[in-house]
């Protein structure tokens, strides 16, 4: 099980209040599918491109009331209905589909800001689209909810290390690295030392640190989906905790949560306070 921010916000799950659970499922497949054309099989990145502005131009179709392609038929005509039916913030949907076409370019990030200026668009918007099913339009909530949706995606990369790095993908910020003195040849390589355990632990410090930050949120949101929530956040909280008992050796190895790690997240959710614990 990963927490990757797709598969971890409440898809159709027992805990989705049963009246969202049709947008939350129309949202999902709206992001897993342009996921998959960005990065899924053996088209070329022209071609990737050419798919997602068609894509792009199905979702400005149903937004505007018109009917989308046949082709994404599947994914736009239930998005159609939930569009309509909660007012969706169709600028959030495009700015995901920003995302993927610049996973598709594949570009280094120079610093911490550069990357979370891509979380703003590949891990923001889903918590926001969420927090308006839920009604919650507040500033704090807002901004607990990106620190959340950050994390989680900062996780995932940190967790997706050793198998990034033999696909060319590169989220480790330049700086970041170059202050541990680890070069691009060791992290596409997945050289286990003691700099790129240094290098993943200071990561991994920021990803926990943004969670922390925005945790309280699970709190704040209603319902089962604020016991949903918790539950993300712990998972979010025990991949690191696992990166960490590897001494940040994530270069090497990928760690998961599994059906085992179930009861210790239902008991931390329980404990949830101002803080997880």
């Amino acid at each position: 099980m990963s927490v990757d921010h797709y598969e971890n916000f409440p898809v159709a799950s027992v805990l989705c209040p049963p009246a969202l659970r049709p947008a939350v499922s129309a949202i999902y497949h709206f992001a897993r599918t342009a996921d998959d054309i960005a990065d899924e099989g053996p088209a070329s990145a022209e071609r990737r491109l050419a798919d997602l502005a068609l894509y792009r131009a199905d979702l400005q179709a149903v937004c505007a009331g018109a009917e989308p392609s046949p082709r994404w038929r599947g994914v736009f005509a239930p998005l159609a209905v939930q569009l309509r039916r909660h007012g969706l913030p169709a600028a959030l949907l495009a700015d995901l589909l920003d995302a993927f076409e610049q996973d598709v370019h594949n570009p280094l990030y120079g610093d911490r800001p550069a990357l979370l200026d891509y979380c703003r668009r590949s891990a923001h918007p889903i918590g926001r689209l969420l927090l308006h099913l839920y009604g919650i339009a507040d500033a704090a909530s807002l901004e607990r909810s990106d620190a959340i949706c950050s994390a989680l995606q900062l996780i995932n990369f940190w967790q997706d290390l050793s198998v990034d790095g033999p696909r060319g993908r590169h989220y480790v910020p330049e700086s970041d690295r170059m202050a541990h003195g680890v070069s691009p040849a060791q992290l596409a390589a997945c050289q286990d030392t003691a700099r790129t355990r240094a290098l993943v632990g200071q990561l991994c410090a920021w990803a926990e640190a943004l969670m922390l930050e925005g945790a309280p949120l699970a709190l704040r949101v209603p319902g089962r989906a604020g016991w949903e929530l918790r539950l993300v956040v712990q998972g979010g909280l025990r991949i690191l905790e696992k990166i960490a008992r590897m001494d940040h050796a994530a270069l090497a190895q990928r760690p998961t949560l599994t059906a085992a790690d179930l009861p210790l997240l239902l008991w931390r959710a329980l404990r949830m306070r101002s803080r997880p614990q």
